[in-house]
């Protein structure tokens, strides 16, 4: 009879095979990996857990999430190979994070909101920041640059909010929001690149500062848009097929006329 494993257990397994893997006498392509080389893989596999989600495809989950795992154990397997540190203590350092930023739970700490836990656990963060820096830390340089523009923009508008640079309300920030679309008109009459691009971030700008206030993930607002674009435009490629016909036998108005017939399928 097979053995069940704990879930630990489990997690040793995958710790295991990664040492296997990338010893002597094991995979050539996994120990000529650095950590360089691997990053790409690190985004591409967390993407992919995204898509599942959206999909709902729990089957599909449960794979990227192990897929997802496998880049921590990579990463951190290389990291114990030159000496820095081991698995285990990036397990230790987030348990002792999710204590320590959750007083309200662990402690004698007060948050009833999920807004007062957030602002609480900026502070916290923001905290252990300046513990660990030889000066004064900014509240925005706790924001990693290297995040997607979208997801940045996101959190730089949310930690400057918390501490009251921010607008009353939402309609003021869609009044900004036409304003900022003036600007870029004024900006296609010079024929300046470098201008309509700054206008152009300054308007995405504002339309996240849009989604923040109505409590909307943009970056998740336009996977979704871009997954109903996909799919009513693969309608448009199908209908087409169907006629034997090609995009570059029909017209924008044709073309039109389908996407509006794509619309209506559920």
């Amino acid at each position: 009879m097979e053995t069940q494993l704990h879930t630990g257990d489990k997690f040793q397994r995958l710790v295991d095979i990664m040492a296997r893997l990338r010893s002597p006498g094991g995979c050539p392509w996994d120990a000529k990996q650095t950590f360089d080389s691997i990053k790409s893989y690190l985004v591409e596999e967390t993407y992919e857990v995204m898509d599942a989600v959206d999909a709902r495809d729990w089957d599909s989950l449960r794979e990227e999430l192990g897929d997802l795992m496998l880049q921590a154990v990579f990463f951190a397997r290389m990291a114990e190979e030159e000496g820095r540190f081991q698995i285990g203590d990036s397990l230790d350092a987030i348990n002792e994070k999710l204590v320590r930023r959750h007083p309200h739970v662990f402690s004698d700490g007060d948050a009833s909101t999920p807004e007062e836990v957030k602002r609480r656990w900026d502070e916290i963060k923001a905290a252990e920041k300046a513990e660990r820096a030889d000066g004064p830390v900014g509240l925005l340089a706790t924001v990693p640059r290297s995040m997607p523009a979208l997801v940045e923009a996101s959190q730089i508008a949310s930690r400057a909010a918390g501490v009251g640079f921010d607008w009353e309300n939402t309609e003021q920030v869609i009044e900004k929001l036409h304003e900022e679309l003036r600007e870029l008109a004024e900006a296609r009459r010079n024929p300046s690149h470098e201008e309509i691009e700054g206008e152009l971030g300054d308007l995405l700008f504002v339309v996240v500062n849009i989604a923040r206030f109505l409590k909307v993930d943009p970056e998740q607002a336009l996977r979704r848009t871009n997954a109903k674009f996909r799919k009513r435009f693969a309608h448009i490629e199908d209908r087409l097929n169907e006629q034997g016909k090609t995009f570059g036998q029909v017209s924008i108005g044709e073309m039109e006329a389908l996407w509006q017939e794509a619309k209506t399928q559920p």
